[in-house]
């Protein structure tokens, strides 16, 4: 540029000058005939989304449907939009985000989660899947997947994470049962494949192929406790889809004067908030002063939020700061229209502010059955601050209340231990 400036007559200082600028300005400038592709393409997403926001939602998720970081951006704005994210199911889901109907988005459709997104299955093995269901019908059971797909579909690692995930939940729900029977599963996979392979039929097989499978049933188990099966899925989608951790602490959130990071767009006067969320990552750094300063990223009941925590705090709540970790923080916020920066002056955890808030937890049983059950659960919760009362009854005009003699931790965990125990109908905070 230099050499033909000077060449025309430009001095080679005015010329060094023009090309900085030139340089400068290259680094985010475009001409007009990119800047008016650009613009073209954003009116027509901008379009779409406005008038098809359930189509190119599910289109634009499959379009990263590699990318866990978008997909949780994505789900984000579902939220907003009031529109359902169904969970991921063997007999309804495509390989791809698919639109389909919903009771409980006001008409407006919603997304079925995709098959593929689903972490260590592969699009190949799910379009399969795909396939097979829609040439022969759904899924009637665990083995009649196993025998359809067979083995070169169903290894260990795809039918683990499809079970995780809840892509199973439609024909079997109890998703440990599943996991500790995941040999059976695949036995039968390879089983058929190899029949399928040396053209085969079993001497035993009928109709429905079930006779094939009957002695290699699963044994029966218990399911996990709610916030193990949601950290199960968390692992296998990429973040929490079909509840959240913060949904089993019932109304303590509402005692805490705990409110959700969407609404604080709205309460621009608010200039410090209670927030709770599970921490997901924490990436420390160091200031140009040498101060230790860190961004956290949570997952909160509507999606995700950072936090900044400054050297004094992260010196004192460093043992907090824990994947998984489901924590209460004090915050400053600053709001500019729709863009929040949340800077914590406190956290703390979760489980001990409810403890100290809370006064305790009615439990609601069907009968005396429930009570062994309950012993086994609350004898691992010794040693708090609340109360616990069972309420056994008919109706709540006729039934019996009993306080049971000391104090206990009701964590987020006791609490869906609770839940699952059999016979216990509801439970209420005190």
């Amino acid at each position: 540029f230099v050499e033909g400036a000077k060449a025309r007559g430009v001095d080679e200082k005015q010329a060094d000058q023009i090309f900085e600028q030139v340089d400068k300005f290259a680094g985010y400038g475009f001409n007009k005939s990119h800047a008016a592709a650009y613009a073209l393409l954003a009116y027509q997403t901008g379009w779409l989304k406005a008038n098809y926001p359930v189509e190119f939602l599910a289109a634009s998720m499959t379009l990263d449907i590699v990318n866990t970081d978008k997909l949780k951006i994505f789900k984000g704005e579902l939220n907003k939009l009031k529109i359902n994210l169904l969970p991921p199911d063997v007999n309804k889901s495509e390989a791809v985000f698919s639109v389909c109907e919903s009771e409980n988005s006001e008409g407006k459709g919603a997304v079925r989660y995709a098959l593929a997104a689903i972490k260590n299955v592969g699009i190949q093995a799910m379009e399969e899947l795909v396939a097979e269901r829609n040439a022969m019908g759904s899924f009637n059971n665990i083995y009649d997947f196993a025998e359809r797909v067979g083995g070169k579909v169903a290894n260990k690692r795809l039918i683990e994470n499809l079970v995780r995930s809840g892509a199973f939940d439609g024909i079997e729900k109890n998703r440990r049962k599943l996991i500790n029977g995941i040999e059976v599963v695949l036995k039968t996979a390879s089983t058929a494949e190899r029949e399928r392979m040396e053209q085969q039929e079993s001497l035993f097989a009928s109709g429905d192929g079930l006779a094939k499978v009957q002695h290699r049933t699963i044994a029966e188990v218990s399911d996990w406790p709610k916030i193990e099966r949601l950290a199960q899925e968390s692992d296998a989608i990429g973040f929490y889809l079909s509840e959240h951790p913060l949904d089993a602490y019932g109304n303590s959130l509402e005692r805490l004067g705990v409110v959700s990071h969407t609404s604080l767009v709205n309460k621009t006067a608010l200039a410090r908030a209670k927030l709770a969320g599970v921490i997901e990552s924490v990436r420390e750094r160091t200031s140009a002063k040498g101060n230790k300063f860190a961004f956290i990223e949570l997952s909160g009941k509507n999606g995700q939020f950072e936090v900044v925590i400054f050297s004094e705090v992260l010196t004192n709540s460093r043992e907090l700061l824990v994947q998984g970790k489901t924590v209460l923080l004090t915050c400053d916020v600053k709001t500019t229209g729709s863009d929040i920066k949340l800077n914590a002056t406190s956290i703390v955890d979760l489980d001990e502010a409810i403890a100290k808030a809370g006064k305790g937890l009615k439990v609601f049983i069907r009968n005396e059955e429930s009570l062994e059950g309950l012993k086994h659960v609350l004898d691992n919760g010794m040693g708090g601050r609340s109360q616990i009362r069972l309420v056994m009854g008919i109706n709540m005009q006729q039934c019996v209340e009993l306080a049971l003699p000391g104090n206990y931790l009701i964590s987020a965990d006791i609490r869906s231990k609770i839940e699952a125990v059999p016979g216990v109908i509801g439970l209420n905070d005190i």
